[in-house]
């Protein structure tokens, strides 16, 4: 039996580190320092008269107890987070622009770590193209936006850099003599003119084959073998391969995930911190 209530600041530290597999992004979506984090789990660690977390030189890893606590640790926090909400002030709202380039399939993950801190923030989420959502953003029809870098735009905060790649069908070949098929998104996205502008400087000749409206549609084209794709390794299906190398196609960059954001403070910007770790930590995986 523990004699004295848990801290539940270091409840929830313990469970961001659980979350995030690491101190640093625990840090950032608690908006702290990786110093107070490790403090806190130090002192929950000391008074549960347990070790939870195994530190390695690579990565984080809960210990047996660790694992045991983890649930009950999260069913403390949703207790409180019960008793909070039954004084607590109106719904608020935070509505958010993610580019399709960067939503990607842990999406459904990345909500969850946003609202496991303020049951009572409602969220919308909008996807679209990084142009598109950062003009909404300046009309302030949207309170955040998570995109691919934009030129002439120096208003952002870089939260990550993502290597791109030139992504086909395992048994996709490219016919000798043809110009080299892509499947895109239509204009503006930047990363299809990126790509045309680095086929064009290399001297290669590309025809589009395949629209599609949206990231999912351009992945599925090309694990179809309709043809090839410039993509992140997160986007791609099972099955598909990176053939720029073979097919000697230039390298294509790093590209950034910018955030803007008017919500720095309170309920809303602690949810956007959170965002931004969880795309810290799923982009670096």
């Amino acid at each position: 039996m523990v004699d004295r209530p848990l801290d539940l600041d270091a409840v929830q530290a313990f469970v961001r580190i659980a979350d995030y597999g690491s101190f640093t992004r625990a840090a950032e979506a608690g908006r702290t320092t990786q110093s107070a984090i490790s403090l806190k789990l130090k002192r929950l660690e000391e008074r549960l008269d347990c070790r939870l977390v195994e530190r390695t030189p690579r990565h984080v890893e809960l210990s047996a107890r660790g694992l045991a606590f983890l649930e009950q640790a999260r069913a403390l926090l949703a207790a409180h987070d019960r008793a909070c909400a039954v004084v607590a002030p109106r719904r608020r709202h935070l509505s958010i622009g993610i580019s399709d380039h960067v939503a990607g399939p842990e999406l459904p993950l990345l909500i969850a770590r946003m609202t496991a801190g303020d049951p009572q923030l409602s969220i919308g989420i909008r996807i679209g193209s990084s142009g598109d959502l950062l003009r909404a953003f300046d009309r302030r029809e949207i309170d955040t936006a998570i995109v691919r870098f934009q030129e002439g735009r120096d208003d952002g905060e870089t939260i990550a850099e993502e290597q791109f790649g030139w992504f086909a069908a395992g048994s996709w070949r490219h016919r000798a003599g043809e110009p080299l098929p892509l499947a895109t998104m239509p204009e503006p996205c930047g990363v299809r003119v990126l790509a045309g502008a680095l086929l064009d400087q290399a001297g290669i000749a590309w025809t589009e084959v395949f629209t599609g409206g949206g990231v999912t549609a351009v992945a599925a084209a090309v694990a179809a073998g309709v043809g090839i794709a410039a993509l992140s390794p997160r986007m791609v299906p099972l099955g598909t391969v990176d053939v720029g190398p073979q097919l000697g196609l230039p390298r294509l960059p790093r590209l950034p995930v910018v955030l803007y954001s008017r919500d720095r403070d309170g309920p809303a910007g602690r949810a956007v911190a959170a965002l931004a770790a969880a795309y810290r930590t799923a982009i670096r995986s």
